[in-house]
């Protein structure tokens, strides 16, 4: 089987008062089909350009991404994007920014409205379908957000700090909504944050950044096993793999893979670490 997401070599610059400026250089980069990854790293690195490569808004300036085995050359239906701010048309109310996807589409009213509605529920939604963007609280208005994302079905699903605006105690809530969306939905998660505890809670691995050019120099196997609950985020595994991807913040050149001991992946709380520098 292909993997979801399949990033082979990717480049990508920007010209900046007339000189290129190279935000990513040689990112490989593979996630199978239902995993959830977290990527992280420095301000600049590159998370949201690599994101926006993933799903077709940017083209790379060499190397190629694929979707389940088939090349992105353009924008890919097959990928919901959710940004930092929730960008709802402030003239539409809550349903029709959440169908808008399959209005755009050439789906009929009856049938998006239907999907739509399906989706609000699913996200808590319920009940502010004829409510306008500007009536929403911070969360609710990334819960229409998310559901315009997922209302076409995506097979991935890519959040660019899509809670780092939000009250902790929103935040934390939101991703246990997530990981529940998740487990009803099977959409492949890939996720950028600069919250480390975050991206530990959320995640099947952990992915860390090199400061720009941007590249993929750690990984970090969360070996917790599912479903997850926030009073879990506080075991020793938890923290000992914070612990690594902080290490490798600090570290931020060497291309290492990270692993948790069986006796820590078991929750007894010993340190056990695997290391391999592969580049």
């Amino acid at each position: 089987m292909s993997d979801a997401i399949e990033v082979r070599g990717v480049r990508r610059s920007f010209e900046v008062a007339g000189s290129p400026l190279v935000a990513l250089d040689g990112v490989d980069l593979r996630v199978a089909d239902r995993e959830v990854v977290s990527v992280v790293g420095p301000n600049g690195c590159g998370k949201s350009t690599l994101l926006r490569v993933i799903c077709g808004l940017l083209a790379p300036d060499r190397g190629a991404v694929a979707i389940s085995g088939t090349p992105v050359d353009r924008v890919d239906r097959r990928v919901g994007l959710v940004f930092q701010e929730p960008r709802l048309l402030p003239w539409r109310d809550v349903i029709s920014n959440v169908g808008l996807p399959l209005e755009l589409a050439g789906i009929g009213r009856s049938d998006r409205e239907r999907r739509a509605s399906e989706m609000m529920d699913v996200t808590g939604l319920r009940g502010f379908e004829r409510a306008m963007p500007s009536q929403l609280s911070g969360g609710m208005a990334q819960r229409a957000a998310l559901a315009r994302a997922l209302v076409p079905q995506p097979e991935v699903l890519l959040l660019d700090e899509p809670f780092s605006a939000l009250d902790a105690l929103t935040r934390d809530r939101l991703d246990g909504e997530l990981l529940e969306l998740w487990q009803r939905t099977g959409t492949t998660i890939v996720l950028v944050t600069h919250s480390i505890s975050e991206a530990v809670f959320l995640s099947d691995r952990v992915l860390v950044m090199s400061p720009r050019p941007g590249r993929i120099v750690a990984e970090v196997p969360v070996e917790v096993p599912r479903p997850r609950r926030g009073s879990g985020a506080h075991t020793a595994t938890f923290t000992r793999a914070a612990d690594l991807v902080h290490e490798a913040l600090r570290n931020g050149e060497a291309t290492e893979t990270w692993s948790l001991g069986a006796d820590e992946a078991a929750g007894s709380g010993r340190a056990v670490v695997g290391r391999s520098v592969t580049a």
